[in-house]
């Protein structure tokens, strides 16, 4: 076959419309070889042996390169490492092993668990096995990167107007009745105009995809019969997973992800994906050689310090990726811009996002990492979210991420939660929670959209699970139940599970809308769990990973099943989206701002009277009112202008009995009108729910929410 000389950048497989570049690192090779399969011949799992190997000449820097003419889309590759072989020195080269190119767009095949995928024999952890692992594993796969994205804009949505929903490409669409059958589960299934339009009537503004990187199915998974329904498993940080993609596995998935973005976009809707840097599906020692083990594995893995034979594991995975690494740095880098510019995705969140701040042991805020994204000028413009903690060590980090970047924040969940379970803490807790979390987030000059809010999300219970289990129930995941987070403490309310009892599922109604009403009126990012908007439920199972079936998937009959309560959420994040002082870009004070003639926000007390010091410092109180100040709201900025917005007061019962509450008076208003109230949610909202005069009394029902608006 003729090659050229080619070029060492970039790295991967890069089409030009006349042929391919192909270039790959490692600094540990002695040989490369380059394996082709012709896009008629596939190989891979279909057991084809039509491998034609050119072996790679030039080196430059490390990159082993050629360019081959006539070679295009749809062409199935890998890479042969010749080198040295001593594990217990942390050097893992054999040229038995096919390899993915860690730059490869798309990938086709999946892996098939036989002993040839593996460095070493079942029976002798410490020999080498020389079977040829290419009918076993999957191929790297030559895209077409041409794409015509018309007039595609990003929809640049303000972080702190944005409304986070996060999900799963199969798991939204799998049971999708008006999706054609042959698109559920896939790229094109969620942009089809059904789903676009759910999402949209919603009033989620992004949408959080669930790891779309090419990732592995488990072998202790796929014995049991089981799948990575989530997918944090990654091998390939710049393919789209091609088990969710209708056009097959050769290339289509790229110009199918392109797609979705374009037709959200279209909708306004953000896309980020959940990317997961910090490991990759190769595991332990005892793990799989797929692709970076077998290219230069000490170069792309943490190892033990004097026993590099090991593997550093701040993941619980079985490996950490060396960040400390110039080419693993520059290939988590390289992925980030590469799904900005060519693939248009609005931002990402990252999966134990602690681990890629670890210098040597430490977490490190001023990392290599992170001084990369601050530099650079297109990954450092998109939204950044991280999960800010790990299972190492000092791995905790809510609150201490940089500057411009979001967080997961652990601490509103937990808080909200008992919050409304009734149970300990303090009052000012609480309080800090909805406005903002300035106690974590104000000292570095970050505003109250750093904290991202939530109270459920993919790992854990769904919101009508969270509110009728006292359990987990995780006997599906062949665990003995034994896996997820432990007891989910009472919520009081009756039966565990499912139940006819009308007042029990009255309750439950009542709670769920408790928290989707202090989520989305709470300052910050709010995150809505798929599903959560009408009562999905995973029959109690709180960690799901593996159930790639109807346990985890939306079920669209719920929409009409519980059409009340996506109303209820879509009147919330209307509520939102009308109203500034639910979303304000800076935090509140406590006192009068430019001019306005009564303070920011006020807390009260049941009788309408303000809190005082003994109130705050009385622990933990089942009942907290805040007055929300529309006229002194500091937006929308530009010239410092004053915006006058309506002023509300959002008045919490997490008491089991109902509460007579009075209305608050001058100068926070003469009088109020209801506009929500989560026991009552059929309440209208058009302008004409009762009002009530300052110094009335109203009644607030055991475990529930009431918003009222100052009328002029």
């Amino acid at each position: 076959m003729q090659t050229w000389p080619g070029d060492a950048f970039p790295l991967g497989a890069t089409y030009d419309g006349s042929g391919t570049n192909f270039s790959v690192f490692s600094e540990v090779a002695e040989r490369v070889e380059l394996c082709l399969w012709d896009p008629g011949d596939p190989g891979g799992t279909t057991g084809s042996t039509e491998e034609v190997r050119v072996e790679l000449r030039e080196v430059d820097g490390f990159c082993w390169h050629a360019y081959l003419p006539g070679v295009g889309p749809g062409t199935r590759y890998g890479f042969r490492v010749h080198g040295p072989w001593d594990p217990a020195a942390g050097l893992r080269a054999n040229p038995a092993k096919l390899l993915l190119d860690p730059y490869a767009k798309a990938i086709d095949g999946e892996v098939d668990w036989s002993q040839a995928c593996f460095g070493y024999d079942f029976g002798d952890p410490l020999s080498r096995n020389d079977d040829d692992s290419a009918p076993h594993v999957p191929r790297s796969v030559v895209h077409n990167p041409f794409f015509d994205w018309g007039n595609d804009r990003p929809p640049a949505v303000p972080m702190h107007e944005t409304i986070v929903y996060e999900l799963h490409v199969k798991g939204m669409t799998a049971q999708h009745p008006d999706v054609p059958e042959e698109l559920r589960g896939t790229y094109a299934g969620l942009a089809h105009p059904s789903v676009i339009e759910h999402l949209r009537t919603l009033g989620v503004t992004t949408v959080e995809l669930q790891p779309v990187h090419q990732f592995v199915h488990d072998a202790h998974l796929v014995e049991r019969g089981l799948r990575n329904y989530w997918g944090y498993n990654s091998i390939g940080f710049f393919a789209p997973h091609n088990g969710y993609s209708a056009s097959g596995g050769g290339g289509g998935q790229v110009q199918e992800f392109k797609t979705l973005v374009k037709l959200l976009h279209e909708a306004g809707i953000e896309v980020v994906l959940d990317v997961v840097y910090n490991h990759t599906a190769e595991g332990n020692h005892m793990g799989p050689v797929l692709s970076f083990k077998g290219l230069d594995n000490a170069a792309y893995y943490r190892l033990v310090a004097d026993d590099p034979g090991y593997y550093m594991d701040y993941t619980g995975t079985g490996n950490t990726l060396n960040m400390r690494h110039p080419h693993v740095l520059q290939l988590v880098m390289d992925s980030l811009r590469y799904w900005v510019t060519e693939m248009h995705v609005d931002g990402f969140r990252f999966d134990l996002a602690s681990t890629l701040a670890r210098g040597l042991h430490e977490v490190d805020r001023l990392s290599a990492f992170f001084d990369l994204i601050q530099q650079d000028p297109v990954v450092s413009q998109v939204k950044l979210i991280a999960e800010p903690w790990d299972v190492g060590e000092g791995g905790y980090q809510v609150g201490n991420f940089p500057p411009h970047w979001s967080e997961w924040n652990g601490r509103y969940r937990d808080t909200v939660r008992d919050a409304w379970r009734g149970e300990g803490g303090t009052v000012a807790e609480l309080a800090s929670r909805i406005t903002g979390s300035s106690d974590l987030y104000e000292s570095d000059s970050r505003h109250p959209s750093a904290s991202v809010n939530f109270v459920t999300a993919h790992d854990g219970f769904t919101l009508a699970d969270l509110v009728s289990y006292n359990d987990k129930h995780n006997e599906a995941n062949g665990e003995d139940n034994n896996d997820g987070e432990g007891h989910n403490r009472s919520w009081n309310c009756g039966a565990e599970g499912p139940t006819d009892d009308p007042e029990v599922l009255a309750l439950r109604g009542r709670q769920q809308r408790n928290l989707l009403t202090t989520l989305l009126l709470s300052q910050g990012v709010p995150m809505i769990l798929m599903g959560d908007e009408v009562g999905r439920t995973q029959q109690g199972n709180n960690n799901a990973y593996c159930q790639d079936n109807e346990i985890s998937w939306f079920d669209w009959d719920d929409r009409e099943r519980n059409a009340d309560l996506f109303e209820f959420t879509r009147r919330l994040t209307e509520l939102r989206r009308d109203h500034p002082v639910f979303r304000r870009r800076r935090w509140f004070t406590g006192r009068s701002i430019r001019g306005a003639e009564i303070d920011d926000i006020g807390w009260l007390r049941p009788d309408g009277e303000a809190m005082s010091d003994e109130d705050w410092d009385a622990g933990f109180a089942r009942s907290l009112g805040i007055v929300l100040n529309g006229e002194a709201i500091p937006w929308p900025g530009p010239r410092g202008e004053l915006v006058v917005d309506d002023s509300f007061v959002v008045a919490l019962n997490a008491h089991h009995e109902d509460l007579a509450w009075t209305a608050p008076g001058p100068p926070w208003g003469e009088a109020w009108e209801v506009v929500l109230d989560t026991a009552r949610p059929d309440l209208p909202d058009d302008g004409e729910g009762e009002t009530i005069k300052s110094g009335d009394s109203f009644a607030v029902t055991a475990r529930s929410v009431q918003v009222l608006r100052r009328t002029a």
